[in-house]
């Protein structure tokens, strides 16, 4: 990874890269790249360089379409399997590099339509209050089998959790985790879960900007990996019925910049949370309905948050009820900096930069009002019936995009966060979506 211009060139000639990818994402969360010749990369970081906007997702209009990338310098890394340099030593004309870039209007402003810079203005405000939102995304897929150039909607392998299987699937997930290590993400943990073809790569917890930067370059890595192997990798929440869907449990806490420590932990407290961290818990839980369609986005993904598959739909909080929609993890004695909270409801077909921005207004405004959350809920939900859930004030996620997307219209805390641009893109993309599903016909009513 380079962090100057200088560094980054001396990287290029190193590894004798002829390209760089100026990457960005559009709202939905599709990387989106333009690709120049390395030498071209110097006028990019001081000018940035030019594309057409209303091209792109949620972006710009025709009429406001001109706009520029910035490289962010702090990610530009060689691309893996576009190698400069090939096995046997070979000088390839196709080497390239990658960079993630910020978006700009032509006045030189922040773009508001930019999902990174979402995250940005989210995370300066919490560095403002003085804290920084760290973050540990672990995000599910399935690999399925290719055949004669089309995928074929099967799992490849018939393990389980945490299974020692002897097939292409371990072997694949090793490139895989050279492929993400080669890029600067730092791998902790690989392993088969629950479904059949379905696996789990975990990588290190860190601020957000990174972990939002390091999940989108997750999955295209894992992507080429795959396909370089005859695979397809898909990260969609809820591919086969009755099995496991994918989600991107994502680990939360704030550091304390002033007091250098870990703002959530508390050593008296039985749980290990300090006031703050139950403060942010609380306003989580409140905004969870609001936030839901940024951190579920696809009509598919509501029919993974239906109960009986391990992925939460009633708003709740505990430690060790895999129910709940936040759960506390257990850590290693005296390892105070370690305690986080797990949000369960988001799926990794998520934008990060949203879903991470979404988060943490949710949680900050928590913070800010100092709410109180609900008791913990430490047994299954799933075995309350109605009546209980009322009595003790437990909501349910929505159901439906549809309905996902009106509670998103009625957050004024996760629209501020959004801001309008994007606010106003998404439900349109979002509601397009909608009503396209609701005209298909199904093989399940056929049947």
């Amino acid at each position: 990874m380079a962090t100057t211009l200088a560094a980054a060139l001396k990287l290029a000639d190193k590894h004798t890269l002829r390209f760089v990818s100026l990457q960005f994402t559009d709202i939905v969360g599709q990387v989106k790249s333009v690709q120049v010749p390395m030498h071209q990369l110097e006028e990019a970081v001081e000018h940035g360089k030019w594309f057409d906007g209303s091209s792109i997702e949620g972006f710009a209009r025709i009429a406001e379409s001109d706009m520029f990338l910035v490289p962010d310098l702090d990610t530009f890394s060689p691309i893996p399997w576009e190698p400069g340099i090939g096995p046997d030593g070979a000088k390839s004309a196709t080497g390239s590099a990658r960079v993630i870039c910020d978006v700009f209007t032509p006045n030189g402003e922040p773009f508001a339509g930019d999902p990174r810079g979402v995250l940005k203005r989210q995370l300066e405000k919490a560095r403002k209050a003085g804290y920084i939102l760290n973050t540990g995304p672990e995000l599910e897929f399935f690999l399925l089998r290719r055949s004669n150039g089309s995928v074929e909607p099967l799992p490849h392998d018939a393990a389980g959790y945490f299974d020692l299987s002897e097939d292409l699937g371990t072997e694949v997930r090793k490139e895989m985790m050279n492929g993400l290590e080669a890029f600067g993400i730092k791998v902790e943990t690989a392993h088969h879960e629950v479904a059949t073809g379905q696996h789990e790569i975990d990588f290190e917890y860190a601020d957000a900007l990174r972990t939002a930067d390091n999940a989108v370059t997750f999955k295209t890595t894992l992507k080429a990996v795959a396909a370089s192997k005859g695979l397809y990798a898909t990260f969609m929440p809820k591919p086969f019925f009755g099995i496991n869907g994918s989600g991107m449990h994502t680990h939360q806490s704030l550091w304390d910049i002033k007091r250098g420590r870990n703002a959530f932990s508390d050593p008296k407290d039985p749980y290990g949370l300090s006031t703050m961290a139950r403060q942010y818990i609380a306003g989580t839980l409140e905004h969870a309905r609001g936030m839901i369609a940024i951190l579920a986005p696809l009509v598919n993904s509501y029919k993974r948050l239906v109960p009986g598959y391990e992925a939460p739909v009633y708003i709740g909080w505990a430690r060790i009820n895999r129910s709940a929609l936040i759960r506390i993890p257990q850590i290693s004695k005296g390892s105070l900096n370690s305690v986080r909270i797990e949000l369960r409801c988001p799926d990794p077909s998520s934008n990060p930069y949203l879903a991470f921005a979404a988060m943490l207004a949710a949680g900050m405004d928590g913070v800010e009002r100092k709410l109180t959350p609900p008791d913990a809920v430490e047994e299954n939900l799933y075995h309350l019936d109605a009546a209980k859930l009322e009595s003790r004030h437990i909501r349910q996620l929505p159901g439906t995009l549809r309905e996902a997307l009106d509670e998103l219209s009625r957050d004024e805390v996760i629209r501020d966060a959004l801001g309008d641009h994007v606010f106003e893109r998404f439900v349109e993309a979002k509601a397009a979506e909608w009503a396209e599903y609701r005209t298909q016909v199904s093989t399940w009513e056929v049947d």
